[in-house]
């Protein structure tokens, strides 16, 4: 049996909540758990604000990495690792805002409104190596 693992990817993607990402900047590496959404080219985005530790690293070191684990006690582990580049992405994205929305189970917003409160931003990265965790 053939394994398709972008679609075991994607489906880590769609199951999974919580993404830690690990950033690393002049005081040294950090870990902060941000809730993320994601595009079908496998791009991550966030929101986050830009005065926090881990929005500063990204800014002066844009290399980054993460786990995304959907897999629970007693169940094949099941996730993601990666690495890639983040950036912070300058002014609304409704698009964005809905599909967080979404994920979360929350109202969707008005179109054409995005969610980000005040001084937020959106960030995304665009990974360059992916590593699939399957045990089954």
């Amino acid at each position: 049996m053939a394994i398709d693992i972008k679609q075991l990817t994607k489906e880590v993607l769609d199951k999974g909540y919580l993404m830690s990402l690990a950033t690393r900047d002049s005081g040294g590496v950090w870990v902060a758990d941000v809730i993320y959404i994601h595009d079908d080219d496998l791009n991550i985005y966030w929101m986050s604000d830009p005065d926090v530790r881990h929005s500063q690293a990204v800014v002066q070191n844009n290399r980054v990495a993460g786990t995304i684990t959907v897999s629970g006690q007693g169940e094949d582990n099941l996730g993601i690792q990666f690495e890639g580049i983040a950036e912070k992405i300058d002014g609304s994205r409704p698009d964005l805002a809905i599909k967080h929305r979404a994920k979360r189970k929350k109202p969707l917003p008005e179109a054409g409104q995005d969610i980000l409160e005040d001084g937020e931003s959106w960030y995304v990265i665009k990974p360059k190596k992916i590593e699939l965790i399957c045990e089954k």
